[in-house]
């Protein structure tokens, strides 16, 4: 039977051999019609930068220390002001509904239930006033600039009224990606999803293109923001405002000298342009552009609790965890999403434990090779 949507009921309980996030990501091909798991599951062109991403965590070593002393052991971290107990949160994610059908309020209920922080899409299948109003763990909106500068600001104080404390711009995705797997999958989002914070913005007029012109180069791209729209964007919020998918030092600089509070930096997942190298390879070098003192948080490939712990060693604040939700909540809802969490935030206390690492603090360069 052809199906465009999740198809099958979410498990009730966690089966017994599901005990790592590789398991919930074997497991979700069952939940997912062909077409939304190479949605989920692709990158860009032929994977290579998706492929990065993972070799280069397993590339990492780790180095043990014993008989070092806990007596104030603790994962909490703070960005903005804002206090988690565990230095990750769960990443924006687009379109959920695709795979569960209380979509992000599930995931909100998961958030709650290990007490995480969760950032929510501007292409959410739920409106950000719902989803903030189930979520009680700190709650950041991503924002996508919108073409017309006035929805842009509806949707930042839309996201002030609803009590975000922070706002994440998505700048590495001006366009999509080349996305082959789910091209020959022939994906497209069925007509019962859409982003439901977008609903009440009419379609932007396109400029018209003169012959010979590109509707690329020519046409979207003149669309995109610039650091110019970020200045406009701090300067019309009382929020923090990070950038989210930095990927060169040089514009990690920029970021920090415009004034933003932090980063992000991604790859995407490997999403959009393939070839980039894994963020955990991009990482060293723009902390080491920006200094101790700015916020960075990581983005694409973690898959364990030693990943976090890898990535903070290179100059991390904390992660974002994208895939790993999205299949648990594929497989069994906000369950299956506070499953994978958990396992995550386990691994990373076992990881801390055996390095002699009794803070977040105490995760630095030394702790691996």
């Amino acid at each position: 039977m052809k199906t465009d949507h999740y198809v099958l009921p979410k498990l009730s309980q966690i089966p017994a051999d599901v005990i790592a996030i590789c398991d919930y990501e074997r497991l979700a091909k069952e939940y997912m019609p062909h077409g939304i798991y190479e949605y989920i599951a692709g990158g860009a062109g032929d994977d290579i930068t998706l492929n990065r991403n993972r070799a280069a965590f397993d590339a990492i070593g780790m180095n043990k220390r014993v008989l070092r002393k806990f007596t104030k052991g603790t994962t909490e971290i703070t960005l903005s002001s804002d206090r988690f107990n565990w230095p990750m949160l769960i990443a924006p994610l687009a379109y959920q509904s695709l795979l569960h059908p209380e979509g992000e309020l599930a995931t909100a209920q998961a958030a709650n239930a290990v007490n995480m922080g969760m950032m929510s899409s501007t292409l959410s299948t739920v409106r950000l006033e719902e989803i903030a109003a189930k979520q009680q763990t700190p709650k950041w909106f991503q924002l996508y600039m919108q073409p017309d500068p006035e929805h842009t600001l509806d949707l930042v104080r839309r996201a002030e009224n609803a009590g975000y404390t922070a706002i994440v711009v998505t700048v590495d995705a001006p366009v999509s990606g080349l996305r082959n797997r789910q091209q020959r999958a022939g994906f497209s989002l069925p007509p019962s999803v859409m982003a439901a914070n977008l609903v009440n913005y009419p379609t932007s007029k396109t400029q018209s293109l003169s012959p010979g012109q590109s509707v690329l180069l020519n046409g979207l791209m003149a669309d995109a923001p610039d650091w110019d729209d970020i200045q406009w964007l701090r300067e019309n919020t009382r929020l923090p405002v990070w950038i989210k998918g930095i990927s060169h030092p040089q514009d990690a600089i920029l970021a920090a000298e415009s004034g933003c509070a932090g980063i992000v930096v991604s790859n995407h997942g490997g999403r959009t342009l393939d070839g980039l190298a894994a963020s955990i390879d991009l990482l060293p070098p723009i902390r080491n552009a920006v200094g101790d003192d700015f916020s960075i948080l990581l983005d694409s490939g973690i898959r364990r609790g030693t990943d976090i712990f890898k990535a903070i060693a290179l100059g991390a604040n904390g992660v974002l965890i994208g895939r790993p939700v999205l299949n648990g909540l594929a497989v069994a809802g906000a369950l299956g999403v506070a499953h994978s969490l958990t396992l995550l935030q386990q691994e990373l206390e076992l990881a801390m434990a055996l390095t002699g690492c009794e803070t977040i603090d105490d995760i630095t360069l030394d702790c691996i090779y």
